[in-house]
């Protein structure tokens, strides 16, 4: 993607629909009422007094125990300098939404229009009532410093600034490991530093606190090699001032076991990597350039073990694998602080994590078999899903060790499955979904690509790295509506079958072969490969494109046709059918068939769960399978509910091992309580229902659509089930992130069939 359409993207995200990247939103009932008298006048007056005779009553009726504010004046925001508290804001709602998504905290970002320290603190001193901790953020150095310091020393709630300790957590982390790897000792090993900034600082204070030498350490600003000689450096700076005879970034590589970068990019080259001791370990961590290249580094030498910041490349070195859990940890035991104990016990929690053996979701996720501990893989995952009940444990143990806990936790079981509770699989499993395509991306075919929001989509996959879009279609018009629309696609292959008259004809032979007992001729076979559909479905079918995604200007049987004509269903397949992901607070729900089977029979409605099941396998999550009706267990004799008995029943007998029963109401399904208390029997009466089955189209196609239109769910779909090569049909006006999500799924379905 150019630079410009680049930028555009962005704008375009942070402007449609809601501006910005969060909201508030209440978490109690208010549509009555007595809600109302309860949530403001006069019930409000209650709480308001049980606080005002005990302050910390704050933390049981409020939300201040799970609100922290992302705090910065804009002085040092990413790589773009002192932009202002105005142009900071997209940063620190970046910054919340993380604190949500990983985390399940609450944030308000504050932008505070206030260079002077005395100021800038005394500011957040009179607000921070409001919050439960405090993360400062792009504030630059040395000021950063000082700010930090008076406000963890004046205010009783946890305090980071994650400019600082967020890289040197996870660098150290790393370091620990390698250094293993390496069969090193902490304490004796040469550092090299480039860089001193705020980041670069807490790293070198946060490594001796692990062992590392402080005279075993050489710091580069950007006038050179801090030496105690030097008449510019400030009090941080001097800390690492070296009497060493050493001027030069190259003087300073030769011999050394670690290089740190928080500078600039390729500063460094293949030669000083060399120059460097056995077993070296570089940490090149400048973004989005890094020191050296992850390519060049390994070039230079065999036994090197290196980390970036990208995650284009093993080892990323990433805030998020800390903040949201290190603060999530505090919260919970209402510290007063985070101190070093904290942010050690975080360090030891992250390097520890990575030499446990991976969870098959996170293997899912970066396509691979087993990943292992070692020198591709220091430190853990940002998608692993482990993060949360290994780091925030660690921290609130340490909290409580060190005696800054106010609120001490009992139950480490209990806690545990609380940290599991407030995130479910929702956005992870989309995010899993797609650093899965993008291991592999697939060739995948529009059939509609003269519409915009087709090569909208088709240009958001192809830069990232998600699919390989092929588009069908007049070629002229094509290229008319990228131009129109600054779109850039770069060689995308555009196709019309119209023109493509060889090509044409060869599919139409091959159509007629198929269908030659059907009542096509061979004139008709070849006529109708004009149609994009057909043209598409033989591409996929032939080899020529891995899957095809079709179906959002054109009616649904319309298009699902010529793919059951051309490539078929699987092998024992009788009926294929179409699944939707609800994406929901709770995780997500498989909701079966909303797309495909009018009125199934109960041999149907078995041969439709038999796919959903395995579908959702496919995403590494075990099915729990309900299937719906008006009735439970029996307690109407009508029809159709005996028709979902019959499909259990036969479910019960081929497929023992399969989690299912029915019929069951879906509020049911979906409540534990209301399950467990008058079903006990039920297969899933523990966990409740995470598949659902509707007993006709009518009913799976309205729920589905009501969830969605009332905001209780994303829907990602229709997955169309049974197909021997992977087609999907797309809603009629699907939006453009509908359509990437489909091609996602698609992506994912190819490399699963052929086992990539």
């Amino acid at each position: 993607m150019s630079k410009k359409n680049l930028s555009q993207e962005a704008l375009d995200y942070h402007s449609q629909g809601r501006p910005g990247k969060i909201e508030v939103i209440p978490s109690k009932p208010y549509s009555s009422q007595r809600d109302l008298s309860l949530a403001y006048s006069p019930g409000v007056a209650d709480p308001c007094l049980a606080i005002a005779e005990n302050i910390d009553d704050v933390y049981k009726y409020t939300a201040k125990g799970n609100l922290v504010a992302v705090i910065s004046n804009g002085t040092a925001v990413l790589g773009l300098g002192n932009i202002g508290p105005e142009a900071s804001k997209p940063v620190m709602e970046g910054k919340g939404l993380l604190f949500k998504i990983f985390a399940d905290i609450d944030v308000f970002d504050i932008e505070v229009n206030e260079t002077d320290v005395d100021k800038f603190v005394e500011c957040v001193k009179a607000i921070s009532p409001t919050f439960g901790g405090i993360n400062l953020e792009d504030i630059k150095a040395p000021e950063c410093f000082e700010i930090e310091k008076r406000l963890k020393n004046e205010l009783k709630i946890p305090i980071m600034h994650d400019d600082q300790h967020g890289t040197a957590i996870i660098s150290a982390a790393a370091l620990i490991n390698a250094l293993e790897l390496a069969r090193k000792k902490i304490n004796e090993v040469k550092i090299v530093v480039s860089g001193a900034g705020a980041s670069a600082i807490s790293c070198a204070k946060l490594y001796i606190a692990l062992g590392a030498k402080q005279e075993n350490i050489v710091m580069l600003d950007s006038t050179g090699v801090i030496r105690a000689d030097r008449s510019d450096l400030d009090d941080n700076k001097k800390l690492f001032a070296t009497k060493r005879d050493i001027h030069t970034l190259d003087e300073a590589m030769k011999n050394a076991d670690v290089f740190l970068g928080l500078s600039k990019g390729n500063i460094v080259s293949k030669e000083m990597v060399k120059s460097m001791a056995k077993k070296a370990i570089v940490f090149a961590l400048a973004n989005p350039d890094p020191e050296i290249t992850y390519n060049d580094a390994r070039d230079s030498r065999e036994d090197i073990i290196i980390a970036t910041g990208r995650s284009d490349f093993p080892n990323q070195v990433n805030n998020v694998l800390g903040f949201p859990f290190i603060f999530r940890g505090a919260l919970d035991v209402r510290a007063t602080q985070i101190n070093e104990e904290m942010k050690l016990a975080a360090v030891r929690a992250i390097a520890e994590l990575a030499k446990e053996p991976v969870p098959e979701i996170v293997n899912l996720a970066y396509n691979a078999k087993n990943i292992t501990f070692g020198t591709d893989y220091i430190i853990p995952k940002p998608l692993d899903p482990r993060l949360i009940t290994t780091v925030a444990p660690a921290v609130a143990k340490a909290a409580m060790d060190s005696g800054v806990a106010q609120t001490p936790i009992k139950n480490w079981d209990k806690y545990s499955d609380e940290l599991r509770k407030r995130l479910g699989l929702d956005n992870k499993l989309i995010r899993v979904i797609t650093s899965k395509a993008k291991q592999h991306p697939q060739r995948i075919v529009f059939t509609e690509a003269d519409t915009y929001k087709i090569l909208k989509a088709a240009q958001i996959v192809r830069d990232e790295g998600i699919a390989k879009p092929i588009l069908l279609g007049n070629k002229e018009k094509i290229l008319r509506l990228i131009e129109e629309n600054n779109l850039d696609l770069g060689d995308t292959p555009i196709i019309d079958p119209r023109v493509e008259e060889e090509h044409r004809n060869y599919f139409g032979e091959l159509l007629f072969h198929k269908r030659k007992r059907r009542g096509l001729t061979l004139y008709e076979a070849k006529k109708i490969m004009n149609e994009r559909n057909y043209y598409g479905a033989m591409m996929v079918d032939v080899g020529e494109a891995d899957a095809m995604i079709s179906g959002l200007t054109r009616k649904y049987g319309d298009t699902i046709r010529p793919a059951l004509q051309i490539i078929g269903t699987q092998e024992s397949v009788n009926k294929v059918a179409g699944m939707y992901i609800m994406v929901t607070k709770k995780g997500p729900i498989f909701f079966a068939d909303t797309t495909v089977n009018v009125n199934p029979t109960a041999e149907d409605l078995a041969e439709i769960t038999v796919l959903t099941a395995w579908a959702v396998q496919q995403f590494n999550i075990k099915p729990r399978i309900a299937l719906l009706s008006f009735s439970n267990f029996g307690s109407s004799s009508d029809p159709s509910a005996q028709k979902v008995r019959d499909a259990v029943a036969i479910l019960h007998q081929k497929y023992p091992g399969m989690m299912v029963d029915g019929e069951l109401q879906a509020n049911f399904a979906l409540n534990l309580s209301l399950l467990s208390d008058n079903f006990p029997f039920c297969e899933f009466a523990n966990e409740g229902a995470n598949v659902l089955i509707f007993p006709n189209l009518e009913s799976g196609n309205i729920a589905y659509k009501l969830s969605q239109e009332m905001g209780a769910a994303e829907a990602i779909g229709p997955i169309l089930l049974g197909m021997k090569k992977p087609v999907h049909v797309l809603q009629l006006g699907s939006s453009v992130r509908e359509i990437v999500n489909m091609v996602t799924i698609a992506v994912v379905d190819a490399q699963s069939r052929k086992h990539v």
